[in-house]
């Protein structure tokens, strides 16, 4: 059902009129309690939404579209293994893969998937456990150093994002790299450091076809081959895959081959076997504690009611800016060097699940979905684009998240940077009036002319929304639930915009084109078919 017909939509339409010309920091002034009532704790976490443009009321009404969206029962469809991945009649069952043994089952159809996930995770372990014990051994006989995972998309970003969130965890025999782009200079400057007899390729491809990632596998072939022969490859590679025929036609023994299954979309299978060069980055009981914090996320999620719900929250808020306040953005601001790579993974999993132009039954859709997510570590982020926040004129919610305590402990650096958490956060909603500029130079000392001149310029309209998300420190169970967070938020976005967050048509396209292209820029096939602009750009790099 289209949400804007809904009754809680045109309420809420209604409520953002009367909240268009509203100033937060007058809400601030106007109610000491605005905090309290606007913030939720959980686990030790705190999530304040205070900041953001709203009140109790259309809080009330945004958790209306929780209930009349029914997303309890969306919840429970996924919960039980239905296919609501509708458009490739798939189940989207990434909870399974964090769930304890002692829960139960878990079912895809009649299938109880949990035997198969946890057979997997004790295989990894096994593994990890080569690798850390220096009891597996390359061509030459010397322990490995060094791991290159290969993957695109999901199968890179989740496990890169958190091998450089989690750091400070980090095993100290064991340099771990990631390479994705197609273009070679990411492959190439990630072999001229390493040395072939100590290198270790993990290859993460379902179907062991993807085009970056295989190009990738045969280069790292190749440099390896030229080095230790042929033989050399079986004790070189693994594979994250289903396609064990390519597998073993590439030399990699299909027992060392780590499953997992299509239920797993790419960018949620980070809790999956695609997991592996974060589990050995890390040490396989920090990967367990790392499921264990997003299994805890699901249980709250599962259970707490909208009010309270992060997710939930995080969702509506969003919906709330977006569909009602008319924002078209958001941007992401860690104020965590570690998680610098956050505001990236989170691309993927938004703008890729919610970027959608059509609802569950097709029909062309008539509002806006995801926004365009961006952003940047701070407090780097603050000398780059901030000051088009502060005054560019547009509206562009922000989403700040912060460490209690630091990863990495350096006397006087975390103060500081919390110091400049919080007060962009409240510069963000306080703003500065021009006759609050005005006097404050005033009382500096300038000239009433300098004042004139400079008062404009250093006053700030102030008004933009932000969450803040506390937690106690980044380690790895609040890694695993921070990114479970995100994975339930778009889940409640889609099943309020009515689409299907777990397809990705728009990524098959482009792929297709460059398939019909490269005959043409390798000269075997004629141009004659492509539009005139294409057909210019492939003579120019041919040189005509």
């Amino acid at each position: 059902m289209n949400p804007a017909t809904r009754a809680a939509w045109k309420s809420l339409a209604h409520a953002a009129e009367a909240a268009r010309d509203v100033q937060l920091r007058d809400m601030f002034a106007a109610d000491e309690r605005r905090f309290a009532s606007l913030s939720v704790r959980w686990n030790d976490w705190l999530l304040d939404y205070s900041k953001q443009r709203v009140t109790t009321a259309s809080m009330t009404l945004l958790h209306g579209l929780w209930q009349t969206a029914d997303v309890p029962a969306w919840i429970a469809r996924m919960r039980a293994g239905e296919a609501i991945n509708y458009s490739e009649e798939r189940a989207a069952l990434h909870i399974a893969l964090r769930q304890p043994a002692h829960k139960g089952p878990i079912l895809c159809g009649r299938q109880d998937v949990m035997p198969g996930v946890l057979g997997e995770l004790d295989k990894m372990q096994r593994f990890a456990a080569q690798i850390h014990g220096r009891h597996w051994r390359g061509a030459t006989g010397e322990p490995i150093s060094d791991i290159v995972s290969i993957g695109i998309g999901g199968s890179d970003l989740g496990p890169r994002m958190a091998t450089q969130a989690l750091a400070a965890f980090r095993h100290p025999e064991l340099n771990v790299h990631y390479v994705a782009n197609l273009d070679g200079a990411d492959l190439a400057t990630a072999l001229a450091a390493l040395q072939p007899r100590t290198t270790l390729f993990i290859i993460a491809s379902k179907t062991f076809t993807t085009q970056e990632t295989m190009q990738n596998a045969a280069s790292a072939r190749h440099w390896l081959v030229q080095a230790l022969g042929e033989a050399a490859v079986a004790r070189h590679f693994v594979a994250v895959s289903t396609n064990l025929a390519e597998v073993a036609r590439f030399g990699i023994d299909p027992e060392n081959a780590f499953a997992f299954w299509d239920w797993v979309g790419g960018r949620y299978s980070l809790w999956s076997a695609i997991g592996l060069p974060l589990a050995l980055a890390v040490g396989f009981d920090h990967f367990r504690q790392l499921l264990a914090g997003a299994h805890a996320m699901d249980e709250h999620f599962f259970s707490a009611p909208p009010a309270e719900n992060l997710p939930g929250l995080l969702a509506l808020l969003e919906i709330w800016n977006c569909n009602f306040l008319g924002a078209n953005n958001r941007a992401l601001l860690p104020y965590s060097q570690s998680l610098g790579l956050l505001p990236r993974y989170l691309q993927q999993l938004e703008m890729e699940s919610n970027g959608k132009q059509v609802d569950r039954q097709g029909l062309p859709l008539d509002y806006t979905t995801a926004p365009v997510l961006w952003g940047e570590a701070g407090t780097n982020g603050q000398h780059a684009f901030y000051q088009l926040i502060h005054q560019g004129g547009r509206l562009v919610p922000c989403e700040f998240i912060a460490c209690r305590q630091p990863d990495f402990d350096l006397r006087g650096h975390h103060e500081k940077l919390l110091a400049n958490c919080f007060a962009q956060s409240e510069a963000l909603m306080r703003g500065r009036t021009l006759a609050e500029t005005t006097a404050e130079l005033a009382a500096s000392g300038m000239t009433a002319e300098q004042v004139a001149l400079l008062a404009p310029y250093r006053s700030f309209p102030g008004n933009q929304p932000s969450t803040t998300l506390l937690l106690p420190r980044l380690d790895p169970f609040n890694l695993g639930a921070l990114v479970a967070l995100y994975e339930h938020k778009v889940f409640v976005e889609s099943v309020i915009w009515n689409i299907n967050p777990f397809d990705q048509w728009g990524v098959e396209y482009g792929k297709q084109l460059a398939g019909r292209l490269l005959p043409v820029i390798v000269g075997t096939a004629p141009a004659e078919h492509l539009d005139s602009s294409t057909a210019g750009l492939v003579a120019a790099c041919r040189g005509n």
